[in-house]
């Protein structure tokens, strides 16, 4: 995936126009038609593998942890059948974002963002379904797990061993 910055100085409040002499008419210039289209091209693909995978950590978190709340009182063969079959879900999106993925995404950098989604997807079942609260340490590992995952994308050089 092409990655394209465009840095500009702050606005000029008075004028409209920003500090370097850029105006934005000249930023529309440089953002014509082909760079949008090619900022598509880049940022579709991975909106797409987002999510997909935050609609198959929703169920894969389902499958590992609903039953605690739903299905506490029921035997353990059910639970795993019952588990069983919300993962075949979470398999029909996993598959086809991973797949949109692999296009254009390394595999470490496919699964480190897949971690970061199940985690964020995670802490929004902990807090409505379970009733639980995140806590520091928990924010602390999570940020761990952000510098991981910034490290992955930061120094994208694919062909290049260790």
């Amino acid at each position: 995936m092409a990655s394209r910055i465009l840095v500009l100085a702050k606005p000029n409040s008075s004028a409209g126009d920003f500090e370097n002499g850029a105006s934005w008419h000249d930023l529309r210039q440089m953002i014509g038609p082909y760079h949008i289209s090619t900022f598509m091209n880049d940022f579709v693909p991975l909106l797409k593998t987002a999510l997909l995978l935050v609609a198959s950590n929703t169920f894969m978190t389902f499958a590992w942890y609903g039953h605690l709340k739903y299905l506490h009182n029921k035997g353990l063969p059910l639970v795993i059948l019952i588990s069983w079959g919300i993962a075949f879900f979470e398999y029909c999106f996993q598959v086809p974002a991973n797949r949109t993925g692999a296009a254009f995404l390394n595999g470490y950098q496919l699964k480190i963002l897949q971690e970061v989604i199940t985690l964020i997807v995670f802490v929004v079942f902990a807090k409505v379904v379970l009733g639980e609260s995140i806590r520091w340490n928990h924010l602390v590992s999570f940020g761990c797990l952000a510098a991981a995952a910034w490290f992955a994308f930061a120094y994208n050089s694919p062909n290049q061993p260790l």
